[in-house]
């Protein structure tokens, strides 16, 4: 007999899995304070996101901390993948979504771009091997592509908007979701994408450390963001150790906090979409 599905109901709610930078924190060998804090909101793991949509679970990128990400959370599955771009902290995780074809029952929707898709293709090419994909489900990942473009599409029954951001040499999808969005790993967003995150209730924004850094907004950067596009309320992820929770957050606007791993936020979606 099949075991009952366990599953956490995040219908109309945003959850933060992780909210670190691609080291994660703390960081390998590292004896800094924030390392070596017992905070739980200074222990980050790799960036990704669950929004709980009307048809389902939507995760944003499939980090090398997915497994433990969902596990500690009680989310036990995921109808759709979005990925955001296509580095290892992103990616790399991507196998541990082979047990959601067994339990859905059919191949899992994955939105991305081309350059996406064809590393996962290189990444996880045993994932689509002719004989490989003759064992059941569960056994490799079962994954059918859809095209990400900038343009708006249905996922689980919502109006989802790709936000294309700048990250350093290369790009990167933040969306939209109603009146909430979600932009990590960006170095710059582009005239254009501002004008797709006006009027916002909550903005999770890239803001990875005090000091500039090439590909991400630092802390400076993402505030000077916020402040201009204002929305009701700012998160920041993808966060480096630089940055300890309680010291950074009492150090910002009001309207603007430092997020931390397993932190829950409306939607709003109203059950309309």
């Amino acid at each position: 007999m099949p075991h009952p599905l366990l599953t956490r109901d995040v219908r109309d709610r945003l959850l933060l899995l992780g909210t670190g930078t691609s080291h994660g924190v703390p960081v390998i060998g590292c004896g800094c304070p924030t390392c070596r804090d017992a905070n739980p909101k200074n222990q980050r793991t790799r960036s990704s996101a669950i929004l709980g949509l009307p048809g389902g679970n939507l995760l944003v990128d499939s980090p090398p901390d997915l497994r433990l990400q969902l596990v500690r959370e009680g989310i036990g599955l995921v109808h759709s993948v979005f990925y955001t771009h296509g580095h290892a902290d992103h990616l790399l995780g991507l196998d541990d979504l082979r047990i959601f074809a067994d339990y859905l029952g059919h191949d899992l929707p994955v939105y991305c771009d081309e350059h996406v898709e064809a590393r996962i293709r290189r990444a996880f090419d045993y994932a689509f091997d002719p004989v490989a994909r003759q064992y059941p489900a569960g056994g490799v990942p079962r994954l059918v592509f859809a095209r990400l473009s900038a343009e708006p599409v249905e996922i689980l029954g919502v109006r989802v908007t790709p936000i294309p951001l700048e990250h350093g040499r290369h790009s990167c999808f933040g969306l939209r979701v109603g009146n909430v969005a979600y932009c990590t790993d960006a170095k710059r967003i582009p005239a254009a994408s501002m004008d797709l995150l006006q009027g916002l209730d909550m903005l999770v924004l890239d803001a990875l450390r005090r000091r500039p850094h090439p590909t991400h907004m630092s802390l400076d950067e993402a505030v000077e963001a916020a402040r201009q596009l204002a929305p009701r309320r700012t998160l920041f992820t993808h966060i480096a150790h630089d940055l300890e929770h309680e010291a950074t957050n009492a150090a910002l606007p009001p309207t603007m906090q430092l997020a931390y791993d397993g932190l829950e936020v409306p939607l709003g979606l109203g059950g309309n979409g």
